[in-house]
């Protein structure tokens, strides 16, 4: 990671289009990009932020919807049931509602901060928001998800 402030990328940046890289070794480097990561995330009030909306290629993104922080790297769920449907937004998107279809119940193994193996169980907004920052991981965004009639007042707003 560079050593230049991390700023969240808007929609139009193509770097929020890009699949991210599996990290192979955890480094010092990835864990100080997770709590810049973080600190960015809280500064605006957020719930997640993925690795792409900053730029950073590597599968990694921290989540936290207030009952503490998540800090992963390589997530995959392996594991996902149930249904919901909630009204999401994103940093990178801002302004903009979309109505998201996602697992209710999911389970997720991934990578900690270092380098240890977890396995995590996420059920409603906690598995909204595992689902949407492993979206942005895999360069999609919630505009993806909308009607054709809401791209159309999307464009309007863009």
């Amino acid at each position: 990671m560079k050593e230049t402030e991390l700023k969240i990328r808007v929609l139009g940046d193509p770097v929020l289009r890009q699949v991210t890289k599996t990290v192979v070794k955890v480094t010092e480097s990835h864990r100080k990009a997770l709590s810049e990561m973080a600190r960015l995330m809280y500064s605006v009030s957020g719930v997640g932020l993925a690795a792409t909306q900053v730029a950073l290629l590597d599968s990694m993104f921290v989540a936290d919807i207030g009952t503490g922080l998540y800090k992963l790297i390589n997530p995959e769920i392996i594991e996902s049931k149930g249904s919901q449907v909630n009204e999401e937004g994103c940093l990178s998107v801002p302004g903009v509602g979309i109505k998201v279809k996602r697992a209710k119940n999911i389970v997720l193994k991934a990578l900690n901060e270092n380098g240890i193996p977890l396995v995590l169980e996420a059920e409603d907004l906690l598995a909204c928001v595992f689902q949407h920052e492993i979206d942005h991981l895999n360069g999609k965004l919630i505009v993806d998800y909308a009607s054709m009639l809401d791209k159309i007042k999307l464009r309007k707003n863009l």
